[in-house]
């Protein structure tokens, strides 16, 4: 195979492929390209044509072009308007791309031309070329649209490799693949390839066809049974049968009639009910009428519930099926006695708050009882698409009115109390924001001409009483939070949950189980226990379960032993539970060095925190260890910071760092922990440890510190509170910010705790290590 080089300008194509002995034109736009032209006419020379890899790339180098390309001949050029100029070319042959020249005005390739072997080079090639004659033969066939006669180029072509560059124009379409076939410069390698592309495109061929056949096949269908349909109502019409969809149009009529719809809605129902004559035998659309007509006369334009404005008989209620809530109470109180003041007050958009399990959606149904309210609940967790709240449109098949018609036709009263539920859980697509569709929800001054995509009608909203419930507001946009009153529910304490046990569960537990109250007894004592060693929850679900784990047991034994009563105290609870699940952080019996109690907030509650601080010969090197998330590393270097630089006022040596390693553990270390609010214990653990002075063991802290020694204020005092009194601790300290938050916190609890407020960690030091009295 002999080779030549040359140099040429080269137009690199974009979305094209030119095979030799091809005449194709294409349209050039790019300066370097048509001045690439303009070189080749002027020196009467061929001009190289390759393809680029990435058709995007207007200035292309020499790894974004294809190695083989074509030498072509430039057969015509005409210029055209915005500077576009159309050329015809004709391949000659193939060529490699060896190097680029990237000039001021075109691009020159260096290329080498690539001779072809001729047949009698190949051994068995007659064979390939029959197979590729059949092969096509078959294409054309199933095509359909290609003239016979075009096989006669196998018996007007010698050349094997020329005709395999034919064949493959006539039969490639996409352009990856024709740069293959011109790439491959073995003629054998070349056919086995246009085989397999021919058979890819033969079985394509044939399967369209058969989809063809069957769409005009149930076309033809349709049309015959329009045209049987069209003839049986003729001939309905002719013997004087009654016609079905007369008297179908009749119903709705009266239903129309009776219903009392607002003028605007009856004029749209009047309009659906014309447009249902005009189509009545013609299914698919009378469906669709029918459908939407169903919709207008479900929904409650004008029925409501008249409100309970009884104070005091809505207030019983509340405290009869909810123990605690008092904010949430006192706040539905406040809007019925408005509301009967005003007779016109729009119902508030209330958003309950808190972790599972605490009665945020059983409130709601107490709320609705209450106000005597019909309830109905959409869960909104995991909802992604907006039309679930808007609607579908109705030229979408399928299309069905969004949750708030639904809820309405629910209810049956356009009055209703709605629970959107777990709004914080919404999700996100590219079908439309969920958050953005409920702006106009909860919005008092715009919802009362809410408009549902699939009704096209202005629904009011403005009488339905709102209520959204959350774990957490992190994840509500703001601009919807904005539109809701926010009233947290924050865990029950253990009293609490002792109360709601006594008087709510255990009460509704064997009203389920269908026993006596003297039937199954259950002590204080025990109710305590379950509460502490069994539950660690912020609610009161898993104490539910437990509670029914012990009923159900002692039905059990009840029956085996044939007893007719049972009585459970604290004793018995492991033969029915088994050993104790959780134990709570006691008071150290000793003061210690280094170990300090601090106050954590959990999403069970609140719970105590102990911190260890140990010194050793070293190079100055902070160890932290207890799984503690970025917050409290952050804490962690904060109070290291802090103390090296106020070393000299607690009788710390300044140069500590430099020949004392500090090591900081938070223990139960496979339990991950974070928070802004340790920052005065580990101040606390770390100047004991360096000063070899003992922390009082019966005092607990919290509260986050800056560089500069000032205390912060934190969250969750009451649970952090609740959580020191259980361990024995008589003293918390906590930050001055946070004297507001002295009044949650519950009066037997309260009244145990010697409460320090403090600006400075100077004052924490001062009241939480011995023998410091004043540290200036």
């Amino acid at each position: 195979m002999s080779e030549s080089f040359m140099t040429l300008p080269l137009i690199p194509l974009r979305g094209i492929s030119i095979f030799p002995n091809m005449i194709i034109h294409f349209d050039v736009g790019r300066e370097k390209s048509r001045e690439a032209i303009e070189i080749a006419m002027e020196n009467q020379t061929e001009i190289f044509l390759s393809t680029q890899k990435d058709y995007e790339i207007e200035d292309p180098k020499f790894e974004d072009i294809y190695e083989i390309g074509t030498i072509c001949t430039i057969k015509q050029i005409i210029k055209l308007p915005n500077d576009v100029i159309r050329v015809l070319v004709e391949g000659l042959d193939r060529g490699r791309l060896t190097g680029l020249n990237i000039k001021d005005e075109y691009l020159e390739a260096e290329v080498e031309k690539i001779e072809e072997a001729s047949n009698d080079e190949y051994e068995d090639i007659e064979a390939y070329v029959k197979l590729l004659r059949e092969n096509f033969s078959k294409y054309i066939k199933a095509s359909g649209n290609m003239r016979n006669n075009v096989v006669s180029i196998f018996d007007t072509i010698e050349n094997y490799s020329e005709l395999a560059d034919v064949v493959a124009s006539y039969v490639i379409v996409d352009e990856e693949k024709k740069q293959e076939i011109l790439q491959e410069i073995d003629c054998i390698k070349r056919i086995e390839k246009l085989l397999v592309i021919i058979e890819k495109e033969i079985d394509i061929l044939n399967v369209e066809r058969k989809i063809g056949k069957k769409l005009k096949e149930s076309v033809d269908k349709s049309q015959r049974e329009y045209y049987i349909r069209e003839q049986i109502r003729v001939l309905q019409e002719e013997i004087g049968e009654d016609d079905e969809d007369k008297r179908e149009i009749a119903r709705y009529e009266e239903k129309i009639k009776k219903a009392k719809l607002p003028k605007y809605v009856r004029e749209k129902a009047d309009s659906e009910l014309n447009r249902l004559r005009a189509a009545a035998g013609q299914g698919s659309e009378s469906n669709v009428i029918r459908t939407y007509l169903d919709w207008i006369l479900d929904i409650p334009w004008s029925k409501s519930t008249k409100d309970n404005f009884d104070i005091k008989e809505a207030e019983e209620i509340l405290d009869k099926e909810h123990y605690g809530l008092e904010e949430v109470k006192e706040r539905i109180i406040e809007y019925l006695a408005v509301k009967q003041y005003t007779n016109s007050l729009k119902g508030p958009i209330l958003c309950l708050v808190g972790p599972p399990g605490v009665g945020k959606t059983s409130i709601a149904k107490s709320i609705a009882h209450a106000t005597n309210r019909k309830y109905t609940r959409m869960s909104l967790g995991g909802v992604r698409d907006e039309a679930e709240i808007r609607g579908h449109r109705k030229t979408y098949v399928g299309a069905i009115p969004g949750r708030l018609a639904y809820a309405l036709k629910e209810a049956k009263v356009n009055n209703p109390l709605v629970l959107l539920d777990e709004i914080d859980k919404l999700g996100y697509d590219n079908r439309g924001n969920v958050a953005d569709a409920l702006l106009e929800v909860l919005d008092s001054e715009q919802n009362n001409t809410f408009r549902d995509h699939y009704l096209e009608l202005d629904m009011d909203l403005s009488k339905v009483l709102f209520i959204t419930t959350a774990n957490s507001l992190d994840t509500i946009p703001a601009p919807l939070l904005d539109r809701m009153e926010i009233i947290e529910v924050s865990g029950y304490t253990y009293e609490e949950k002792y109360h709601i046990a006594k008087g709510y569960l255990i009460p509704k537990l064997l009203k389920d189980h269908k026993l006596e109250e003297g039937q199954f007894k259950i002590s204080e004592a025990a109710i305590k226990e379950v509460i502490n060693s069994y539950t660690r929850e912020a609610g009161v679900r898993s104490l539910e379960r437990v509670l029914g784990k012990i009923i159900r047991k002692s039905i059990t034994e009840m029956i085996k032993n044939n007893k007719k009563s049972i009585s459970i105290n604290a004793n018995r609870l492991e033969k029915y539970l088994g050993n104790k699940i959780f134990t709570f952080d006691v008071k150290d019996k000793e003061d210690r060095v280094g170990v300090v109690k601090g106050m954590a907030w959990t999403a069970a509650g609140g719970d105590t925190l102990p911190v260890e601080s140990v010194t050793m010969k070293g190079t100055g090197k902070l160890t932290l260890t207890g799984q503690l998330g970025d917050v409290m590393q952050e804490s962690a270097k904060i109070a290291f910071g802090f103390v090296r630089a106020n070393a000299s006022k607690y009788g710390i040596k300044e140069d500590f760092y430099k020949n004392t390693d500090i090591h900081i553990h938070f223990p139960e270390g496979a339990i991950k922990k974070d928070g802004p609010s340790a920052g005065v214990t580990i101040i606390t653990s770390i100047v004991s440890a360096l000063t070899n002075k003992k922390v009082r063991s019966n005092v607990a802290m919290t509260g986050e510190v800056t560089l500069t020694g000032r205390v912060l204020a934190i969250g969750g005092l009451k649970e952090k509170s609740i959580a020191a009194y259980r361990a024995g601790i008589d003293t918390i300290i906590i930050p001055k910010e946070n004297e507001k938050d002295i009044n949650k916190i519950p009066d037997v609890v309260k009244n145990k705790l010697n409460i320090i407020a403090v600006d400075h960690v100077n004052e924490v030091l001062n009241k939480a290590i011995i023998g410091v009295d004043t540290i200036v």
